[in-house]
């Protein structure tokens, strides 16, 4: 198997490889802070397996993909914290934006404010801290409908997905519906900031009640943060 690198340059392998263990192969310090791949131009997972010749670019938060992983990291760092102080909590979708990202959560009757935030920010550094490492999973329909059988918005986002198309990531107690990617571990997460708050009806609709949609910013530097 032949991978062809950013700088032209060819590696080649005997055996299939994941993109993490190929970043690990060019340098122990790229793998460090590595977040996601891209294979002939597609982004992949750092978990993802080659097996056949291809283009690799590793990406990291330099990056505006490798960046957009970190975030999207962030985002489940997040829903973990908020699972931690509040077990009852269900959660919509996190994704990244363009300034950072969001996760929509339903707290039942918490109502979000400074001190709820200041307690999820202070949560989510201990998850960061705790460094757990990040593992993707390929699931049935089946199983996905009872790993989440308690969370009707996560039941609502399986009855609109293939059957064998369905991945979930675990990361230390936490697991989250996600076609991903995500970084090697939550450590990658620790310089994060979350800015705002405010309420959303679920799926945009005036019709449906009213989610708490909590906004962070991540960055791979304290510097960068500031």
């Amino acid at each position: 198997m032949k991978i062809t690198l950013k700088d032209g340059s060819v590696k080649e392998y005997a055996q299939a490889m994941s993109v993490i263990d190929i970043a690990k192969d060019l340098s122990e310090g790229l793998a460090r802070v590595a977040c996601a791949g891209e294979v002939n131009g597609e982004v992949v997972d750092l978990r993802a397996v080659l097996e056949q010749d291809c283009e690799l670019n590793i990406l990291t938060a330099k990056d505006e993909k490798g960046l957009a992983a970190l975030r999207h990291t962030a985002s489940h760092v997040m829903a973990q914290a908020v699972k931690h102080l509040y077990p009852n909590a269900k959660f919509w979708v996190g994704p990244v934006v363009k300034e950072g990202f969001y996760y929509d959560i339903d707290l039942g009757d918490t109502a979000v404010n400074d001190d709820v935030i200041a307690a999820i920010e202070k949560e989510m550094k201990k998850v960061c801290k705790e460094g757990k490492k990040i593992y993707r999973r390929e699931i049935s329909k089946a199983e996905a409908l009872e790993l989440f059988k308690d969370d009707e918005y996560k039941l609502d986002l399986i009855d609109g997905l293939e059957d064998g198309n369905i991945s979930v990531y675990d990361q230390g107690d936490f697991t989250d519906l996600c076609r991903g990617p995500h970084v090697d571990n939550t450590k990658l997460c620790k310089n994060f900031k979350l800015i705002k708050y405010s309420g959303v009806y679920w799926k945009g609709d005036a019709n449906n009640h009213v989610m708490q949609r909590i906004y962070g910013v991540c960055f791979p530097t304290a510097e960068e943060l500031e």
